[in-house]
């Protein structure tokens, strides 16, 4: 879903460089910087969230997709932030924009949240294939949805099938009622998210091409950041903890608060921030 989201995004940047008459020279680096810098950030920032003890315990695990703390093993890239990834890709614009000076750093922001946020739909629902990121029990709730690869690991579904094909071995429990009903019903919180993140999109996508706000230096990052991170805020109530929560105050968890300043900062690009001259 990443390679979705990378592709359809930078689909969704050609029609508007197109649109406003910029060289498509300019496309493919800030492809080239979005991806490095959301990859990046992403994996950065939950470590230093979310699992800060891997700088000690296993440090090459950060950047490799390997772990080496119990012998060497493949694990894949194990622990992305969302909140982590957007410090980055506002870094990696600000180095782009350093180097590529056809505009100012917030017209290309204003720009590329538009395509952020359609890719945010398609990773949500890669989390929900993957098992990632998943809810809280919803009991009775008619939405629930049991995440069979979040309950039994690999290895406990191998053990427990005595299949030694993985996902053989997930399709044999989830046709056994016995070990299935033992996988509790959780919030697909998920696909909360995509859905809503489909509304911050086409919210966007109004403002730019249907309004003068495209105009307004910050709006769109600022609207941007208000909706997703809002969004982010209150389906956090029905998530599971995603590590060591370091931030645990007045009943809000770490997404919530590192959610917080993002809001603010969207405020403050959409209502006072005033650009020293007009956008070109």
């Amino acid at each position: 879903m990443w390679v979705i989201a990378f592709i359809l995004g930078w689909y969704i940047m050609k029609r508007i460089f197109t649109k406003e008459k910029i060289s498509l020279e300019y496309l493919d680096p800030l492809f080239i910087y979005t991806v490095l810098a959301t990859m990046l950030g992403a994996r950065l920032g939950h470590v230093l969230f979310y699992q800060s003890e891997l700088i000690q315990e296993d440090f090459f695990s950060i950047f490799l997709p390997f772990s080496f703390k119990n012998g060497l093993e493949f694990t894949g890239f194990q622990g992305l932030a969302s909140h982590g990834a957007a410090i980055g890709i506002i870094i990696g614009m600000y180095l782009y924009r350093r180097k590529y000076k056809y505009k100012t750093l917030l017209w290309i922001l204003d720009r590329v949240v538009i395509s952020v946020a359609s890719g945010a739909v398609f990773i949500r629902i890669g989390n929900f294939i993957n098992s990632e990121i998943i809810g809280k029990e919803s009991g009775d709730f008619p939405l629930g949805v049991r995440f069979i690869q979040d309950f039994y690991n690999k290895y406990e579904a191998v053990r427990i099938t005595g299949i030694k094909n993985v996902q053989k071995a997930y399709d044999t429990i989830a046709s056994n009622p016995e070990l299935l009903e033992k996988v509790p019903y959780r919030h697909p919180a998920q696909l909360y998210e995509s859905f809503c993140y489909i509304f911050v999109f086409f919210i966007l996508g109004y403002f730019y091409s249907k309004t003068k706000k495209r105009d307004q230096s910050g709006f769109l990052f600022g609207l941007f950041l208000i909706l997703l991170w809002t969004i982010r805020f209150f389906v956090e109530f029905v998530k599971e903890p995603q590590g060591e929560e370091y931030i645990n105050w007045f009943g809000l968890n770490t997404g919530q608060w590192l959610s917080i300043p993002f809001i603010l900062i969207g405020l403050y690009f959409m209502f006072i921030y005033k650009p020293k001259s007009a956008v070109k």
